[in-house]
């Protein structure tokens, strides 16, 4: 049975839609209270798009099996990519309560209250991540965008400064280390960074309107 699992997910992963859709509907007619089933034919399912069906697949799971953290989570990403921030919370935070204490949950609870404009809980989520996971770059940036949003701007520098040095070609780190300085008065600095910024991306709209503004306020003194 196990076996089977591994196959349904190495599959998915593969994107053999067919052929995992068929072994899993295999599982399930073996055993029809077979929760990681159910599971794996919620992924499948967000996987190419049908998100409702997704979402009644990670509750029948919850049903067999209501500790079953990875159902949670993955109900919890498909309210995401519906917008649906609230219950995606609800549902990341039942996956920590029932074992999934990973960088990955905290870092999407971090998402849900950021596009909720609950800065001080998307802080703390983010946070959390990044010291669970020092090395995933994308929790570091979204981490130093919520301290920027916060106008903890020194703070925001310094994680800047640590995206950019794990990434040297991460524009967005540039662009914002552009605006920090800008915040912090510091113009000839902020136009080096906006620089970086266009050198690794020529088409960084906000990097080039933030270097013109900045020369034009320069010019004037």
């Amino acid at each position: 049975m196990e076996n089977k699992h591994l196959e349904a997910a190495r599959l998915i992963q593969e994107g053999k839609i067919e052929e995992a859709a068929t072994l899993l509907n295999e599982l399930i007619e073996e055993n029809p209270n077979d929760a990681l089933a159910y599971v794996n034919f919620g992924h499948l399912l967000s996987i190419i798009g049908d998100k409702e069906r997704a979402i009644i697949f990670y509750n029948r799971a919850i049903e067999f099996d209501s500790k079953l953290a990875t159902a949670y989570y993955g109900a919890g990403n498909t309210f995401f990519d519906q917008e649906k921030y609230e219950e995606a919370i609800e549902k990341f935070k039942a996956a920590i309560h029932y074992g999934l204490d990973e960088a990955d949950v905290y870092f999407m609870l971090g998402l849900c209250y950021y596009n909720l404009r609950l800065l001080p809980y998307a802080l703390a989520n983010l946070q959390t991540a990044t010291e669970k996971n020092p090395n995933d770059i994308e929790s570091l940036f979204q981490y130093g965008l919520t301290l920027a949003q916060l106008e903890q701007v020194d703070e925001a520098v310094r994680v800047f400064e640590q995206v950019v040095t794990k990434k040297e070609d991460h524009a967005d780190a540039y662009y914002n280390l552009g605006v920090a300085y800008a915040f912090k008065e510091d113009a000839q600095k902020a136009i080096n960074m906006f620089d970086k910024a266009l050198k690794i991306q020529p088409d960084h709209l906000l990097a080039g309107n933030g270097k013109k503004q900045l020369e034009a306020l320069l010019s004037e003194k």
